[in-house]
């Protein structure tokens, strides 16, 4: 099976990008709101994109769509590291985020941007550990 990480690639390209620009912007400008809201978009795209890669990366491993697209996120993370896909360090830092996401649901103000911006260096890094692992086991072959 081969599969593609462009896309969070991408993605996680983008979050620096805005990350970047909202540290040079203004503070409490429109600008940095801007920046701030593309941050928070971008956090919220890499996860997802993340997790629909290691759902289809698990396909590999045998186990079916419906199960996977049933299974809560951090169990699909539980099961990634039983597959080697993750470290258990790598998982518990993955479950932190994904709490933290979950908070976009609820506060995408001022002290939610706060608390994000302080994870995104460590997300930032395991994202693009993750599509690293991810292109040299899956990617495609020349």
């Amino acid at each position: 099976m081969t599969l593609s990480t462009d896309h969070l690639n991408r993605c996680i390209r983008t979050l620096e990008s805005s990350m970047e620009m909202y540290r040079q912007s203004k503070p409490e400008s429109i600008e940095q709101e801007v920046f701030r809201n593309a941050i928070v978009k971008g956090y919220e795209l890499s996860q997802e994109t993340s997790f629909k890669l290691l759902k289809r990366a698990l396909k590999d491993f045998g186990h079916g769509g419906k199960r996977l697209d049933a299974l809560p996120v951090k169990e699909l993370l539980r099961l990634s590291a039983t597959h080697g896909l993750m470290t258990l360090e790598e998982v518990e830092r993955w479950f932190s985020y994904r709490d933290n996401r979950n908070n976009t649901a609820h506060d995408y103000g001022e002290g939610f941007a706060k608390e994000t911006l302080v994870l995104l260096p460590g997300f930032i890094r395991d994202a693009r550990a993750l599509e690293v692992a991810l292109r040299a086991r899956f990617g495609e072959r020349e």
